[in-house]
């Protein structure tokens, strides 16, 4: 089991090295957008971005902050947010900028400098098979599931919206998440508790994240369909986690998730 096998004491605070001072950056910045938007001082286009970089930048800078790195390293990864969602914004081929945030992490997990998060170490191509799998099932459960309880139809004209969507998951929301869900609070909290614990409190805060955000439709049907199955994939990316000591896993089948979750048709 790979959680038995860490040396390293658990830290003494379970939030220990959150960067504090750029959280609270990123919250003035979201919170000044938000209100110069209602305002009508600020297009929604623009709202969208910071809306990106504020969001998935707080959750990989507190990731990187709890693996060791310095503060400078979490602004990197709100600016490379921050590029791609203006490039998305700009035209549909520039959501391909995405690319960028999971090649720099791979860059920087290099030398071992991010194995606290689970990067960087040889590839567990067991675990990435059962991750894949798992991705596949809870996504098709999905689409007949949609498809048979909310009439919901495929997106099978839209093929350039939902290719910037997959990047968009593939580049923002899918590293930002297991970062700091599984590489982050899961990894602390199951090492100073448990790990049902640790995965009880990580898949809380994940589905919270995902029922908070503003893009996601409101109605109680859905709500509910989120949750579980939010609270699925969250339970299968801590398993693979906790038995690989690997992100990759988790994160190819989050995205094979999200990947037929993005063919569902409007409201969905």
């Amino acid at each position: 089991m790979w959680a038995l096998d860490q040396s390293s004491p658990p830290p003494t605070r379970l939030l220990a090295d959150t960067p504090a001072p750029v959280l609270a950056a990123l919250a003035a910045a979201a919170a000044g957008a938000v209100g110069l938007a209602r305002a009508g001082l600020l297009p929604p286009a623009v709202l969208g971005i910071v809306g990106v970089a504020a969001g998935h930048g707080a959750l990989l800078a507190t990731a990187l902050a709890w693996a060791g790195c310095r503060a400078r390293v979490g602004l990197v990864a709100v600016g490379l947010l921050a590029c791609a969602a203006t490039a998305a914004a700009l035209h549909p081929l520039g959501a391909l900028a995405y690319v960028g945030v999971p090649g720099w992490l791979a860059w920087r997990a290099r030398g071992g400098r991010l194995a606290g998060l689970g990067l960087g170490g040889p590839v567990p191509w067991p675990a990435v098979g059962v991750g894949a799998l798992a991705g596949l099932c809870l996504g098709g459960h999905l689409l007949v599931s949609a498809s048979l309880t909310l009439g919901v139809r495929l997106r099978l004209d839209a093929a350039g919206a939902v290719l910037g969507a997959l990047a968009y998951d593939l580049g923002a929301n899918v590293p930002a998440a297991e970062a700091f869900f599984r590489g982050a609070l899961f990894n602390r909290a199951q090492r100073r508790w448990s790990f049902g614990a640790g995965l009880a409190l990580s898949a809380t805060a994940c589905v919270a994240r995902y029922l908070l955000d503003p893009l996601l439709p409101k109605s109680v049907e859905l709500l509910a369909g989120a949750a579980f199955y939010l609270t699925l994939l969250s339970a299968v990316s801590c398993g693979l986690f906790w038995w690989s000591g690997s992100l990759v896993p988790g994160a190819a089948g989050a995205i094979l998730f999200f990947a037929a979750y993005r063919l569902l048709g409007p409201g969905a």
